[in-house]
């Protein structure tokens, strides 16, 4: 799998995590609210008053359906209208312990687990090596020669286009003129605009296959190796 393709198994499963969690918590919510509205209204209905008394916090917490209320939930007077208003108020911290979270809990492992596997596949199937160059999930192991993609495995090129991408990596720019491909892979020939054309045509779908990265050609001057 490629690297682009990892990072996204394991951003869906973040975002599951917590669209999975926040629709618990706002289900929980809900179930909170209408437990202390009904539970207000009847206390008050008992009390016949808005006045907020020790026996009114006792009829508000014996009316509570969800147990985990009790003791949680407070009883506030809302000034800001004309009158007083008395409400019910619970705190996200007590929603959010009372909501459903095991769900979320697993997408959540899943995706630290997934992230784990990857970062081991990646040391342990790309080689140990000196001198490796890394650029748009290529790797270039100059001790060896030799190319990897993002997990390790080797890139078959042939001489040619393996001393090609050499050229690229070298380039601090990943931008190599026409003449200087052509003076290095074919000196003693006249014009190889034809054949650097072929090997270009046919080293791209390998490059693109095992890599993020493409191969552009600049008005046919020039041809840069970029990151999709």
């Amino acid at each position: 799998m490629k690297q682009k393709y990892a990072v996204i198994v394991f951003m869906v499963l973040i975002a599951a995590s917590g669209l999975t969690s926040f629709s618990s918590y706002c289900a929980t919510e809900r179930l909170v609210e209408d437990d202390m509205s009904q539970a207000l209204a009847l206390a008050l209905d008992e009390q016949q008053s808005d006045v907020i008394s020790a026996d009114t916090i006792r009829v508000f917490n014996s009316h509570l359906q969800l147990n985990q209320l009790r003791g949680h939930a407070m009883l506030a007077v809302d000034t800001r209208q004309k009158g007083f208003r008395c409400e019910a108020r619970c705190s996200a911290a007590t929603i959010f312990s009372m909501s459903e979270q095991r769900p979320a809990l697993v997408l959540w492992i899943t995706a630290m687990l997934w992230a784990v596997f990857c970062l081991y596949r990646r040391k342990q199937v790309i080689p140990m090596l000196t001198g490796v160059q890394h650029y748009g999930g290529l790797n270039y192991a100059e001790s060896e020669g030799r190319f990897f993609d993002a997990e390790g495995q080797h890139v078959k090129l042939t001489p040619m286009q393996q001393q090609l991408m050499e050229m690229f990596f070298r380039s601090e720019s990943h931008l190599l003129t026409k003449t200087e491909i052509c003076e290095a892979l074919w000196p003693k020939k006249e014009d190889a605009s034809e054949t650097l054309y072929t090997l270009i045509r046919r080293l791209k779908p390998i490059i693109e296959q095992h890599s993020d990265l493409k191969i552009e050609a600049d008005r046919g001057k020039a041809y840069e190796l970029k990151v999709r």
